[in-house]
This record gives structure tokens, C-alpha cells and sequence, in this order.
């Protein structure tokens, strides 16, 4: 593998899809071959320290008053390309981290990959000048890999230029999540949640726009006519906290909900394993998507089935009517609580589907059998 610099703008102990997937590929590489840019972070001094490859961390724009604010960026890359000796580098931003890409295939001959996950899309299409400099960077790169074959199909509507250009990258869930944990950790975690005797519900996600919380929580109203003995675990943070606590408190369903908050990537395993279901109503909004949804592969891993909201690539990570449901809740809202009641309601019905996604994930969705269709390109 050539020795290679990965510059992302978003990495843990940043929670989020994007960041678990530059962290979990870049851990599947030679580690001593990769050098990975990213932001500073107030806890990154533990994590970037338990890593097998070399963090480094550093402001990547100017202050809005000097133009242009990638040019920080470039002079940081320009010195870690001439330290660490660097072949290519992977970027997972198209803009403005390409600008900086580019510049280093012109100055320095050094190629470069382009890591779509659905957010520069619509922001390649944002303006003229925008969309004509992605187009540029775009063809300019070894390849385009993108995390779902919808996010493929869009990105060539954007730039059809791409065709032929662009290879699918599946993310796949890291082992933990396969793994059952203890029988005391379980016990320990009904114990304090108070958990015997009910049916849990799980939610994993950041608290923005697209994720369905709208939907979700006059949802759970209905569905605790039904299932009385109902927990309802919500895993995440965001903008939309305050909106979404407000909604749960207008529903009275303040005695069910478990808010847990943010938490570390590594910790989400014992709260899956926790649940009977994972239920997350993604949704097209203001033009976006989601990319592919990698909280659907760690449920299925962890033996769940999926109530999932119709949105870009999540078709891809359900398998609708085999590992889980896929809803329209744009279309179908009502469809939602009758989804989730059934599961509860048929808990055979429901083992089956959650069987069926953890053997999908064993088989198709491993990162070594990922990586072999772009080794190619490394």
C-alpha cells in the first residue's frame, strides 16, 4: 500500500456515521502506512493514542475574514506530504478539502481518492462555482468510492461525467457488535434502567434534520396503547435536542423514555444487545438523503430487527421484509406503529428478522472483502 494521508473533517471521539467510517477503514489499512488529518478535539489526546497508525490534529480553516480559508489546510498538507513522505491521499470531503487534493496532484504529482458519504452532494450543487469545482476534483481523482449504490446513482446524476469513474465502499460493523456481551453486564444495565418485564425499543442517532423524530414520537404514543410495558432507549445528541425533549414531554411520554445522551462509539454495543428492536425513521430532506445508515449494520450485527425510514442507501442496509422493515413515513407514518407493535407482538417473527440481518452482515458486510474491490486503487 502506498504511504498514504487521510484528511477528514470529521473523526472520533466525534460521534457520527462518517467519522466511525473513516476510523474503522483506516484501522483496516497497514498502520504504518497511514497518516490521518483531522480536526482538534477537547478528548482526542486518549483516542488518538489507542490508534495503531499516527493522528494528527490541526485547525483546517482560516477565520471567515481571509479568503481563501483552505489555504491554512494546504500549507498544513504540503508540510506532512514532504515529514511523512505521503504517495496519495484519501479525502472524505470533496470541498474544500479537494482544493487542497487538486493542488497537490498539480504541484506535487501525488493522486488522490475521493470518499463520498452523501453530504457533499447536494453541496456540489449549491452554487455554480461549487458544482464546477467538484466536477473538477472529481475527475481529477483515482476514483470516487461512495457508501451505497444509491449515493452512486445520485453523485452521476449530479456529475455524469463520473461514469465509469466511481466504485461502491459497503462500511461494515466493527466485531464488538457481533459479540454478545456478558450476562452481568446485561443484568447490570436492566437493573438501572429498571427493565424487567418490559419490551425496549432502541434509537441511535444524532438529533438533526432527515432522522424522523417528528414522526417517531406521536408513533410511540400509539404504540404504548398496545404495549403497555414499553422503554424507549434514544442514544445521541444535536441541534434538535431541545425540539425533540419538547415533543416527548407534549406526548407525556417522559416515564418511557430513556435519554442517554452521547456516547463513545465503543459503548453503543451493550445498548443493542439491550433492545428487541432498533427503530430510526430516516427521511429525504431539503434535497439530502441518507448515505447508507451505518447504526442499521451495527443493529443487524447485533441481532436486531430494523423498523427503518425509506432514504437514499437505507434500502441497501435493510433488507425490506428479510432483516427488517423499510417505511415511507413520509408517505406511511401510520404504517410505523403497526410495524413496531408486530415485532413486539411476535417476538418469533421478530428473531427471525434479526437472525437473518447478523448472518447478512457476516457474509456480505465484513471491511477485508470490502477493501479487496478497491485495492486497485492503493
Amino acid at each position: 500500500m502506498k504511504r498514504t494521508l487521510i484528511i477528514t473533517m470529521e473523526y472520533p471521539p466525534q460521534v457520527g456515521g462518517i467519522a466511525t467510517y473513516v476510523d474503522q477503514m483506516a484501522g483496516s489499512f497497514e498502520p504504518t502506512q497511514i497518516v490521518l488529518l483531522a480536526p482538534p478535539h477537547k478528548d482526542a489526546k486518549d483516542w488518538d493514542a489507542s490508534r495503531p497508525f499516527l493522528v494528527i490534529r490541526k485547525p483546517f480553516l482560516y477565520p471567515s475574514f481571509i479568503w481563501p480559508r483552505w489555504l491554512k489546510l494546504y500549507r498544513e498538507v504540503k508540510k506532512l506530504i514532504k515529514t511523512y513522505g505521503i504517495e496519495q491521499i484519501h479525502l472524505h470531503h470533496i470541498l474544500p478539502v479537494g482544493y487542497v487534493a487538486n493542488m497537490m496532484l498539480r504541484k506535487f504529482k501525488i493522486p488522490y481518492i475521493v470518499f463520498s458519504h452523501g453530504t457533499d452532494v447536494s453541496a456540489m450543487a449549491a452554487t455554480k462555482r461549487k458544482s464546477a469545482a467538484a466536477k473538477r476534483i472529481a475527475l481529477q481523482s483515482e476514483q470516487i468510492i461512495v457508501n451505497s449504490k444509491n449515493l452512486e446513482q445520485r453523485l452521476l446524476e449530479s456529475l455524469p461525467e463520473l461514469e465509469g469513474h466511481t466504485s461502491v465502499l459497503y462500511p461494515s460493523p466493527t466485531q464488538v457488535f457481533f459479540e454478545q456481551p456478558s450476562v452481568e453486564e446485561i443484568d447490570e444495565l436492566r437493573a438501572k434502567y429498571g427493565l424487567q418485564g418490559m419490551h425496549v425499543m432502541l434509537t441511535v442517532s444524532r438529533f438533526v434534520h432527515g432522522k424522523g423524530f417528528q414522526y417517531l414520537v406521536p408513533a410511540v404514543a400509539e404504540i404504548l396503547k398496545k404495549v403497555p410495558h414499553l422503554v424507549w432507549f434514544i442514544v445521541g445528541d444535536g441541534a434538535e435536542k431541545d425540539r425533540i425533549l419538547a415533543d416527548i414531554r407534549k406526548h407525556n411520554l417522559q416515564n418511557i423514555v430513556r435519554f442517554v445522551g452521547e456516547l463513545p462509539h465503543e459503548e453503543l454495543q451493550l445498548y443493542y444487545h439491550l433492545a428487541d428492536q432498533f427503530v430510526l425513521l430516516t427521511h429525504p430532506y431539503n434535497g439530502m438523503e441518507e448515505g447508507l445508515g451505518l447504526v442499521f449494520l451495527e443493529a443487524a450485527a447485533a441481532g436486531l430487527p430494523v423498523v427503518a425510514g425509506k432514504s437514499g442507501g437505507v434500502v441497501e442496509s435493510v433488507e425490506d421484509g428479510v432483516t427488517g422493515v423499510v417505511i415511507d413515513v413520509l408517505e406511511h407514518p401510520e404504517r410505523v406503529a403497526e410495524q413496531v407493535i408486530e415485532f413486539f407482538e411476535h417476538p418469533e417473527k421478530a428473531k427471525a428478522f434479526g437472525a437473518a440481518g447478523r448472518e447478512r452482515m457476516k457474509r456480505e458486510f465484513v471491511w477485508d472483502a470490502q477493501l479487496d474491490r478497491i485495492k486497485q486503487y492503493l
